[in-house]
């Protein structure tokens, strides 16, 4: 507090206790008080949210830890050692279930905490609506009901809990890949477009070179990715689904990175080119790695993970942790693009319109005031117009709660008798699809110029 209120703050001053009280219940400008430079008060509150779903995040990799995990049996009412299918009880241990049960909760709390908020900010149109103050402030009495709702979850009996949740966690997993797709599209187009002004501004070959060079990483880290999967996720004879799925997926990236680099493409849009289509193809063989993960058949996948009741995996795979490779790539990438979410808006209209948020000049003579006074704080830029739709940002963080919850339970699930854990087909189609829709909204990106003259794709 000192640091904010400055050297002389007496904690025994009634003013200055009040002041605290204040700041906990207030706005996003109070919290940052004289800690951090100057922000725009819809950052700040973006910020702070994503705080919240990173929390939660952290906590529920915290629980599938397996010291913990083992624990975690000490939580009354939380392992009965029984559950319920179709009305028949059935008595299990859970040991080995319990990581699994706690992700599923804690992905319920935070996307119901969320879903509360984007039903809450409907229609909100400026920060002079009172339901604005609940967005950007209150952030003492939102972490408590956070807290509330996550406590309550843990109560929430066995039963078909985790069957009908899996497949919230399926539609809004996918939902949220395709969100990340449209970021990592825009992050390709804003990346090669600086690029390309810079070494048109000074006339400089190394970024020509720069650019060069990134795409032929991408494409040579690709092609190395390619081979890695016939390799070990294939055989000779059989595995024909994941030789299928691999072939098909290579062929579609040979497409669009082809169909970038046409004349008619170039001429409707100059800054189109390989660096985008590197990274889109780069993307899409991740998505295939983690859908081909996820194929249940050991002899084709042998990263596969079956827990039984016991807590102990089978004997050809002694493996007892969640952690595996894609799941790391795709915790990296589901934090990067919350960031991104939370801190930028787009560049390009059509992606703003489409993420539903527009930066505008609001607020702008409340960034003057912040500097002219010399005060860190966040300013209002919301008083003529909301920066981005409260809803959508909200529902999105919900699909990314769901997606870090089936990302940390690699997808997988308890079978009919609740006895083993395992992956399903579901999650393999899922991915492939969503690699499958992302490359046709690229391919989208390239082609809507020449199909729709009429509209403005600057």
């Amino acid at each position: 507090w000192g640091t904010c209120f400055g050297a002389n703050f007496d904690p025994s001053d009634t003013g200055m206790l009040s002041l605290q009280v204040s700041c906990l219940c207030g706005s996003a400008p109070c919290l940052l008080c004289g800690c951090c430079p100057s922000a725009k008060n819809s950052t700040v509150s973006r910020l702070l949210f994503t705080f919240f779903l990173f929390l939660g995040t952290l906590v529920s990799i915290i629980m599938i830890i397996p010291g913990v995990e083992k624990e975690l049996h000490k939580l009354p009412g939380f392992c009965e050692g029984s559950g319920s299918v179709l009305g028949v009880q059935t008595h299990i241990d859970c040991g080995s279930f319990l990581g699994h049960k706690a992700v599923y909760r804690m992905g319920f709390a935070m996307a119901a905490f969320f879903f509360l908020f984007a039903v809450i900010m409907v229609c909100v149109r400026s920060s002079k609506d009172p339901r604005a103050a609940v967005q950007n402030g209150f952030w003492f009495f939102k972490f408590l009901v956070l807290v509330g709702i996550t406590v309550g979850a843990f109560y929430i009996p066995d039963g078909a809990f985790s069957s009908v949740w899996f497949y919230f966690g399926v539609v809004g997993s996918f939902l949220f890949i395709l969100i990340q797709l449209v970021l990592l599209i825009d992050f390709a187009h804003s990346w090669s477009q600086l690029w390309l002004r810079n070494a048109g501004e000074s006339s400089a070959k190394g970024w020509y070179a720069a650019l060069c060079i990134v795409t032929f990483i991408f494409y040579a880290t690709s092609i190395a990715a390619v081979a890695l999967l016939y390799v070990y996720y294939t055989k000779p004879e059989g595995c024909t689904e994941g030789k299928v799925l691999i072939s098909i997926n290579l062929i579609l990236c040979l497409i669009v990175s082809a169909v970038s680099i046409l004349p008619k493409i170039q001429d409707a849009q100059p800054h189109s080119g390989l660096l985008q289509a590197s990274l889109i193809t780069l993307y899409t063989l991740y998505v295939t790695w983690s859908a081909l993960a996820n194929v249940p058949t050991q002899a084709c996948n042998p990263t596969l993970l079956v827990r039984n009741s016991t807590g102990s995996a089978t004997a050809t795979q002694p493996l007892t942790t969640w952690w595996d490779a894609p799941s790391i790539v795709g915790l990296i990438i589901f934090i990067l693009c919350t960031l991104f979410i939370s801190v930028r808006s787009s560049d390009h209209p059509q992606v703003n319109k489409l993420m539903l948020t527009e930066e505008s000049g609001a607020g702008a003579g409340g960034e003057a005031a912040a500097v002219e006074s010399g005060l860190h704080r966040a300013y209002d830029n919301e008083q003529d117009g909301v920066s981005y739709n409260y809803t959508f940002f909200h529902l999105c963080l919900l699909l990314a709660a769901l997606y870090i919850m089936m990302t940390l339970t690699n997808w997988y699930r308890p079978d009919e008798n609740l006895r083993v854990l395992r992956s399903p087909w579901t999650a393999v189609w899922v991915k492939i699809c969503s690699s499958w829709a992302g490359l046709l909204l690229y391919l989208w990106t390239l082609v809507a110029p020449l199909v729709l003259p009429d509209r403005d794709f600057s």
